[in-house]
C-alpha cells in the first residue's frame, strides 16, 4: 500500500494548493504507516521534480512526456493512467484546483472509481481511509470511505491543511516515461483560466486581522481596524460580517470566500465555524481572541485569549505601539 500525491505547476510556477495536498498525504500516510510519493506531470518534468527531493516523501516521481508540456485533460488522464498502473498506489491525492476538476474524475472513472472531492480532511479509522466533505454549502459534514479495493482518487479543499515545508530530506526521483499517441489527445490548450482581479488580494497578505459576529454593530469595526494599522496587516472578516454589508464581500474569508495562509491571522471575536476554519486554516501562525472559551476556534488556534474583545484588543494596541516607539 501506498500514497500518491499528484502536484500541479502551471506557467513555471506551483500551486500552493500542491503543498497542501503533500501535507494531507504525509498525514495519511503516517496514520497507515505506509510510504507517500510525490508526482509531478509535464513536459520536462524533472527540474520541478527536483525541488521537491527536500521534503518529507520517499519517492519522486517524474512523469514526462512531450505531449504533456501543455496541459490537456486527455493527455494527463492517460499519462497518470499509465503511471498508476505501474506505481500500484492504494490512495491518490489531488490539489481541488480547475485543472484537476477537469481531468481527476475522468481519471478516476479510468479505475471505475468515483473522484471523493472537496476534502477538508481525512483519517484513519480501522485501519481504513475516511474523508470528510462539505454538503449543502459547508453546513453539514459528511465521512466518507471507499470501497475495500483501491485505488481512492480524492481532491483536497484549498486551505484545509496547512503547506508542507521542505525538511531536509533527499528523496529519489524516477523518471517515468509516458506512451501517448497525440492523435488520441482530442483537445487542444487554451488560454489559462485567471480567476476575475479582486481589489483586495488576501490570498499574497502576511498578516491579516479578521473580524467576526463578536464585535456586535458596525460602529464597533474601528475597535480592530487600529489593530490592523498597528500591525500593518489586511482586514478581513467572516460571512455574517460581508452578509451584513459591514464590509465589501472582497475581504471575506472561508469557503464562499478567499482562502488565505498569512504568516500570522488574528481571529477576532469569529467562532470557528467550518466554512471560515477552511478558508484560513492554511495560516502559519493562528492567534484567536474570544469570550467563549468552548469556540471551535481555540481547536486550530497556537495561540488564545478568552476575553472581551473590547478589552483585549485595545490593551493589545498599545502593547504593539509601544514595541513599536
Amino acid at each position: 500500500m501506498s500514497v500518491a500525491v499528484v502536484l500541479e505547476r502551471r506557467a513555471g510556477s506551483w500551486s500552493r494548493m500542491s503543498f497542501e495536498t503533500l501535507a494531507a498525504g504525509q498525514k495519511i500516510a503516517q496514520e497507515l504507516s505506509v510510504p507517500v510519493y510525490a508526482a509531478i506531470a509535464g513536459g520536462d518534468a524533472s527540474a520541478a521534480a527536483s525541488e521537491l527531493t527536500s521534503y518529507a516523501v520517499d519517492k519522486v516521481y517524474s512523469i514526462e512526456h512531450q505531449l504533456l508540456a501543455q496541459y490537456t485533460a486527455d493527455g494527463f488522464t492517460a499519462a497518470f493512467e499509465q503511471f498508476m498502473k505501474s506505481a500500484s498506489p492504494e490512495i491518490v491525492l489531488f490539489p481541488h484546483t480547475y485543472q484537476v476538476r477537469d481531468f481527476a474524475p475522468k481519471l478516476a472513472a479510468r479505475f471505475g472509481k468515483a473522484l471523493i472531492s472537496d476534502v477538508v480532511s481525512l483519517r484513519v479509522d480501522n485501519g481504513r481511509p475516511v474523508f470528510t466533505r462539505q454538503l449543502f454549502q459547508g453546513k453539514l459534514n459528511a465521512d466518507v470511505t471507499a470501497g475495500n479495493e483501491g485505488p481512492v482518487f480524492a481532491s483536497v479543499q484549498a486551505g484545509a491543511f496547512r503547506g508542507a515545508e521542505p525538511s531536509g530530506g533527499s528523496a529519489v526521483i524516477e523518471n517515468f516515461f509516458v506512451s501517448l499517441d497525440a492523435a488520441r489527445i482530442r483537445s487542444r490548450p487554451g488560454d489559462l483560466f485567471r480567476e476575475s482581479q479582486r481589489s483586495v488580494d488576501l490570498s499574497n497578505a502576511e498578516l491579516i486581522v479578521s473580524v467576526g459576529r463578536g464585535i456586535k454593530e458596525k460602529e464597533n469595526l474601528p475597535v480592530v481596524e487600529e489593530l490592523a494599522q498597528a500591525l500593518g496587516a489586511e482586514l478581513a472578516a467572516s460571512r455574517p460580517i460581508c452578509d451584513n454589508g459591514w464590509l465589501p464581500m472582497e475581504r471575506q474569508v472561508g469557503s464562499s470566500g478567499q482562502t488565505v495562509s498569512p504568516k500570522a491571522y488574528f481571529a477576532i471575536g469569529i467562532s470557528g465555524a467550518i466554512q471560515h476554519l477552511v478558508g484560513m486554516k492554511g495560516a502559519k501562525t493562528i492567534v484567536a481572541i474570544n469570550k467563549d472559551e468552548n469556540a471551535p476556534i481555540f481547536e486550530v488556534a497556537d495561540y488564545g485569549i478568552v476575553g472581551d474583545l473590547f478589552e483585549v484588543v485595545p490593551a493589545l494596541v498599545e502593547e504593539i505601539k509601544k514595541a513599536k516607539s
